[in-house]
């Protein structure tokens, strides 16, 4: 069956003044469906028999067709778009593709603007066209089969106060960064570096933005260095600074600054003063 908004192979089965058809093997004439790639898209080599991968939508006459370009966002994903245009019945994203993407009213969280980004997935309507909706969080799948401490992309797409920053991993699982492990600002729409650190029993992910204890002992000694080195060799932090003093001057939590505190005492780098942190290699 041919689908719409996805990626899928195809076999060149007719040839025609409008472009190729493309179906599915075995393929027969009379009951096999097939699609229109336009001469636009098709290649000079591309013969009979032979397969492309293709994504299936309807074109602004609202006749399903095919193309060999791979749109920003394909069901099952989510993605960042930019508005291109409001009008009084939605608006209109740019997705890489001749038709624009429709955002109807109804699937907006926020009233959008042009020129502007928005998170948001891609499904089908009720008269079988492609639309995107901002309420993207049942669009996104569980991921069970992801390892701990696998180190992936997640395109944060809710800020939560109260929960912490609701990421999808990859751009299609479920995903979170618990509160206790933010340590700067992230806005809704960006892309950030992310690792798993427990699958729930569910298939939801728990992230951070951090690497494993000894890959991020040795980012956090370097950033603590460099802090001293920014303060002209010293730094007012010690072990009885509280864990808000070392995330507002840091970013990091009060057993990551200790855990850098002791990689550097260990490679003897800094001396501890009992109102501070002095470096001996400062000039």
């Amino acid at each position: 069956m041919i689908e719409l908004g996805i990626i899928q192979e195809l076999t060149v089965v007719e040839t025609s003044d409008f472009g190729l058809y493309l179906g599915e093997l075995p393929y027969d004439p009379a009951i096999s469906e097939k699609i229109l790639l336009p001469n636009s898209e098709v290649a000079e080599e591309m013969k009979l028999g032979d397969t492309v991968s293709v994504f299936v939508y309807k074109d602004t006459k609202d006749r399903p067709v095919a193309t060999l370009k791979r749109p920003a966002i394909v069901l099952g994903e989510i993605a960042p778009l930019e508005v291109l245009e409001v009008t009084n019945i939605g608006a209109f994203l740019n997705w890489g593709l001749i038709k624009d993407l429709f955002l109807p009213f109804k699937e907006q969280t926020v009233k959008v603007k042009a020129g502007k980004t928005y998170v948001v997935g891609l499904y089908v309507d009720k008269t079988e066209r492609l639309c995107a909706t901002m309420k993207v969080y049942n669009l996104l799948q569980n991921a069970s089969a992801l390892e701990v401490n696998k180190t992936t992309k997640g395109l944060v797409y809710q800020v939560s106060d109260e929960y912490g920053i609701f990421v999808a991993v990859e751009g299609k699982y479920h995903g979170l960064i618990p509160k206790r492990e933010i340590y700067q600002n992230y806005q809704v729409g960006e892309w950030i570096d992310v690792r798993v650190t427990r699958v729930r029993p569910d298939g939801k992910l728990e992230l951070s933005v951090r690497k494993q204890i000894n890959g991020q002992m040795e980012v956090d000694a370097k950033k603590l260095l460099d802090a001293i080195h920014a303060q002209k060799g010293f730094l007012n932090l010690h072990d009885k600074s509280s864990p808000i003093e070392i995330k507002n001057c840091l970013n990091m939590s009060k057993a990551s600054f200790k855990r850098a505190v002791g990689r550097l005492l260990k490679e003897g780098v800094i001396e501890l003063k009992p109102n501070g942190i002095q470096s001996r290699i400062y000039q």
